[in-house]
């Protein structure tokens, strides 16, 4: 790796972690003062809209949510006392337990997409070209392939 490349990386990585960190709580901000509805809860609630059977296990769960596997857990206790989720045993293996999405949490996620979508209009989107968002997508996905 050059120098330059080196440096770039850097600067490049510093840019996105000082971006997560400005932009994901006034994303949260807009999306409570819209919907009640942590952003936490809206993440995980989508992964379960999105997974087959809107079900997944937890520890599939934990490593798609944008957060720590131990916070998951949490945040699921907390939408199953809300009556968005359940947690149920796998049937075949009483060790592996399941999460998925309720009715009443297909709802709420349904009602509260439109403000997460503007928000990060908003707070995002909005401050680039499409073309410039292209290139972010197409970038960030290499990365995670790799």
């Amino acid at each position: 790796m050059t120098d330059e490349k080196r440096e770039l990386g850097l600067a490049a990585w510093a840019a996105l972690l000082r971006t997560h960190a400005a932009v994901v709580p006034r994303i949260e901000s807009d999306l409570l003062a819209a919907t009640d509805l942590p952003i936490q809860w809206y993440d995980v609630l989508l992964e379960l809209e999105h997974a087959p059977s809107r079900k997944l296990r937890m520890q599939d769960l934990g490593e798609r949510a944008v957060l720590s596997r131990s916070r998951v857990s949490r945040i699921v206790d907390e939408l199953v006392a809300a009556g968005l989720a359940i947690r149920e045993a796998d049937a075949a293996d009483g060790r592996v337990f399941h999460a998925s999405i309720t009715p009443a949490g297909r709802s709420r996620l349904r009602r509260a997409a439109p403000a997460y979508v503007a928000a990060i209009g908003v707070h995002f989107a909005d401050h680039l070209t499409t073309q410039e968002l292209r290139a972010v997508a197409a970038a960030l996905e290499r990365v995670l392939g790799a």
